[in-house]
């Protein structure tokens, strides 16, 4: 660390080393620890936007030229190579000592085995890996331009630095460890004219003199994370190199762990710098705690290649757990025949083609109406379709079958019930293999939880309709409620 804190002091990084230091903690690994009482608003450090590494501080954009560059797309392939360049370019980068002190493994998603990713079958985590079209952008689009700018890429480093191995490492730092950062003057328009600006924060009290303007998320915070451009026209093609472009690696901001409801610090950009302040006291010997903004756990093991293990009613996990349940499951347990021309209109209509279920275990309005559109009869649909508008999300005998037989399909896709999962002794398993029975399991308690609700749901609809029916009942006989004599 030595090392990297030289490099952040003279390349004009400021650090309040009263206050921050940073040290090895068990479970966390490399952390940022108060070295006293902080007081909330007090300015921990503070970066240039010179120091951020992205594709507009780079210069390989420029050197590459605009066709060579162009050529690598709007996704993450251009960043990632500037990163395996400014590495490859050892004491000349101007980032060096920063790389240096960056992680070489992970234990991301992206690098576990294939008997690993097995631990975690029946989570809808394993789709979003991404591993083979990030390695389609390393064949198809990075490795042809480093073999062909031979003055930028010498052969001599091609199975050193500029390797797919490497290349899925600097990704990886990219998806763990990178933030959005808002444009500066001089680099691309603060804001469109017929956007609001940035709302200003006043903390200048606290930032010494420094007029806060707004806060710099991780990425996947507050941003697209999985950036897929299919056919864009011009327009939606600047859109998505405009957010590409914001995405930089921040120095010292990212030697600052998460985890869920122990936030206690966050970074606000300046025009000139970005600034880590403390946003509640810290006593002295405790962590300094970014936010990631309380993903699931599903989604932290992805990223980052942890879990938030925490002790919940139920069993372990974290409040911010999700399952989701894929619109193709939700068709098969309908049981329809015609359901193609239903399934893409609601999808035409921005309709969504995976529902997500929280702990608080509702039946998603969403879902719920996609089971009512293909339950319609051929004269109920073709009135929705002249509407424009899919049926309100109602529940009755027939979704309720159908929402049912859904959350059970899902549950079956595990390979462990949900009753055996829990005999495992956590303790006895290796980390990676806890983290995926953390993950399942949660998954399993939040179906398992909605199907009770839902049966609650039920019952109390039929006790509603039964109530009802008696009372029309007794009117009938004549048995209504008894009125007084008039006197």
């Amino acid at each position: 660390m030595a090392d990297f804190l030289h490099w952040f002091a003279s390349a004009g990084g400021t650090l309040d080393d009263t206050a921050v230091g940073i040290s090895y903690v068990p479970e966390s690994g490399r952390s940022a620890v108060a070295l006293r009482d902080v007081e909330e608003g007090e300015k921990l450090f503070a970066i240039p936007r010179s120091l951020l590494l992205s594709t507009r501080t780079s210069t390989l954009p420029s050197l590459l030229g605009d066709e060579d560059w162009k050529s690598l797309g709007d996704g993450w392939a251009g960043l990632i190579l500037c990163m395996m360049w400014e590495e490859a370019r050892g004491d000349e980068s101007k980032w060096a000592g920063y790389l240096r002190s960056m992680p070489t493994e992970f234990d991301s998603l992206m690098f576990w085995s294939e008997e690993e990713l097995g631990w975690l079958k029946g989570s809808l985590v394993l789709d979003k890996i991404g591993k083979d079209s990030a390695e389609r952008d390393y064949r198809e689009k990075v490795l042809p331009i480093v073999q062909k700018r031979s003055d930028l890429f010498p052969p001599s480093l091609l199975s050193s630095h500029y390797t797919l191995q490497n290349y899925h490492i600097q990704g990886s730092r990219i998806l763990s460890r990178s933030f959005t950062v808002s444009p500066w003057p001089g680099a691309a328009p603060e804001h469109d004219e017929d956007e609001e600006a940035p709302e200003l924060i006043d903390r200048s009290a606290a930032s010494g003199g420094d007029v806060l303007m707004g806060e710099v998320n991780v990425l996947g915070d507050d941003s697209q994370e999985d950036i897929d451009l299919g056919d864009l026209d011009d327009d939606e093609e600047d859109d998505e190199r405009e957010k590409t472009e914001d995405v930089a690696m921040v120095p010292m901001a990212d030697m600052l762990n998460a985890r869920c409801g122990c936030n206690n610090a966050r970074l606000f950009y300046t025009r000139d710098d970005l600034q880590m302040v403390a946003t509640k006291s810290i006593a002295k010997g405790e962590q300094i705690w970014n936010t990631y903004g309380d993903p699931p756990n599903s989604d932290l093991l992805r990223r980052y290649g942890y879990v938030d293990a925490l002790p919940l009613e139920a069993g372990v996990g974290s409040p911010s757990d999700v399952v989701e349940i894929n619109a193709d499951t939700v068709v098969e347990a309908a049981m329809v025949v015609s359901y193609q021309e239903r399934v893409d209109w609601w999808l035409e209509e921005g309709g969504d083609d995976a529902f997500v279920f929280d702990t608080t275990c509702d039946l998603p309005e969403d879902m719920l109406s996609l089971i009512r559109l293909l339950l319609l009869t051929q004269e109920e649909w073709e009135k929705a379709q002249s509407k424009g508008k899919p049926p309100r999300p109602k529940l009755d005998e027939k979704s309720y079958e159908v929402a049912k037989a859904a959350l059970q399909k899902r549950l079956a896709m595990y390979p462990l019930t949900l009753a055996e999962a829990m005999f495992v002794s956590l303790a006895e398993l290796s980390e990676r293999r806890r983290n995926a029975l953390i993950v399942t399991t949660a998954e399993q308690r939040i179906l398992h939880k909605t199907l009770e609700k839902l049966e609650t749901l039920k019952e109390a609809r039929l006790s509603k309709e039964g109530d009802g029916r008696k009372r029309r009942g007794d009117k009938e006989d004549g048995q209504g409620p008894a009125k007084k004599a008039r006197r």
